[in-house]
């Protein structure tokens, strides 16, 4: 019997000395990190560009700050998928390609709106390196024209600047909050939605094709000078099926994402018309005070949704010198105006979404199957091709939060005496 454990505990001793073997190990200097992977159309059918911004993840570190590695390599060429794309890009890159630390992928516009994109960006999957959170960024111009002209200049570790900008751009709402792999398959395996994607680009319009009204634009039209990165991140590039079919601005995009309950939200900055005077506007803070109210009759001819919201406003500025804080019928003026104004804004997207997407970003969807007692039933009422014809009533509930710390306000005569 004991001659039996002796050799039970020699056999446990031998498989621990091989399961904690390195023969498989791989240095990171021995390594091309691909901090972001661009994918493009090629001019060969069933073909792809594919371009990769490689980082040294030891520059700006306290081991590497010292090294005389370059910053960054981008590189691009044609393939037929961008899996079997990592072998043959050894043809020129002395290291093993990997996509440990890949922060975002970035297909072009031209290439999202192709029949094919589905095909190719399914491969994702099939890659064991590439996590499901990674996010999808689509660009105005060509994949590896966005890559070669991002270059942040205060950011010395150039392979953490995606993870950052995006990071900020969810907290504003003013990309989607969502905006990653796992979230566009699902998406389009259900068949009954949009799926909104981060929108960047590095070419930036002048003149009179500039169109900086708050958060109400694009990426590439808000104007800023100065020596600056040119690359902006704002609003959502709109897919339908697993095919890019159209955008939203910025505002649109916090909008989407106020109607999704599924969606985190954060602090809103935006303004409101000052009811008293014409000439200012009002900037507030908005949050979501609970998640939306949403009362669906299906049955209906046509089918009904009835959306009621219920934002907490703070009043950050008030630059007509309107008593806000005491005057309790002025501060329903202003609140009557606010609700007005944000209901507009909620409809003109909804029915942005009904009449030119024909499709729902906002997950009412998934709600909406709650309604049906099997899924064959929810197959049968077709909720993609029945969301664009719904009658769709917005009730907008708000509340006023903070006025700011300066409850009394000067009166302007006194000041300029």
């Amino acid at each position: 019997m004991k001659k039996q454990n002796r050799t039970k505990v020699i056999c446990l001793l031998i498989m621990l000395i091989l399961l904690t073997g390195c023969w498989d190990k791989r240095a990171i200097d021995r390594k091309a990190h691909i901090t972001v992977l661009g994918l493009d159309k090629s001019e060969e059918e069933n073909r792809i560009v594919v371009t990769y911004l490689i980082t040294n993840p030891e520059f700006g570190t306290r081991e590497g700050g010292a090294t005389n590695e370059p910053v960054r390599e981008v590189i691009s060429f044609t393939v037929d998928d961008f899996i079997s794309a990592k072998d043959i890009a050894n043809t020129i890159l002395s290291r093993e390609v990997t996509y440990d630390i890949l922060s975002a992928i970035v297909v072009s516009e031209d290439f999202a709106k192709d029949e094919n994109f589905i095909r190719l960006i399914y491969d994702t999957v099939k890659e064991a390196e590439i996590r499901g959170n990674t996010p999808l960024i689509v660009s105005k111009e060509a994949a590896s024209k966005f890559l070669t002209d991002t270059r942040p200049l205060v950011e010395t570790r150039e392979h953490r600047y995606f993870d950052l900008i995006i990071d900020l751009g969810k907290q504003s709402d003013i990309i989607p909050n969502d905006s990653i792999l796992l979230d566009f398959f699902r998406t389009v395996d259900s068949n009954a939605g949009l799926f909104l994607a981060t929108f960047g680009t590095t070419e930036l319009k002048t003149g009179d094709e500039q169109n900086p009204n708050g958060a109400d634009f694009i990426a590439g039209d808000f104007h800023v000078e100065g020596e600056i990165n040119r690359t902006q991140f704002a609003g959502a590039a709109v897919f339908k099926e697993g095919k890019m079919i159209g955008e939203l601005t910025g505002r649109e995009t916090r909008v989407a994402t106020f109607l999704n309950n599924g969606a985190e939200t954060s602090n809103l900055y935006t303004t409101f018309r000052d009811p008293f005077n014409k000439e200012y506007k009002i900037a507030t803070r908005l949050t979501r005070k609970r998640d939306n109210q949403i009362k669906m009759d299906l049955k209906s001819n046509p089918p009904t949704i009835k959306l009621k919201v219920f934002p907490i406003i703070d009043v950050l500025t008030n630059h007509s010198m309107v008593d806000y804080y005491h005057d309790k019928e002025k501060r329903e003026v202003l609140k009557k105006s606010i609700v007005d104004e944000e209901t507009k804004r909620l409809k003109r997207v909804v029915k942005k979404t009904q009449e030119e997407f024909k499709g729902d970003p906002f997950g009412w969807s998934l709600i909406a199957r709650r309604h049906f007692r099997t899924i064959s039933e929810y197959e049968a009422f077709d909720w993609m091709k029945t969301y664009p014809n719904m009658k769709v009533d917005i009730t907008v509930d708000v509340e006023f939060g903070e006025f700011g710390r300066q409850s009394k306000l000067p009166r302007l005569k006194e000041v300029r005496d």
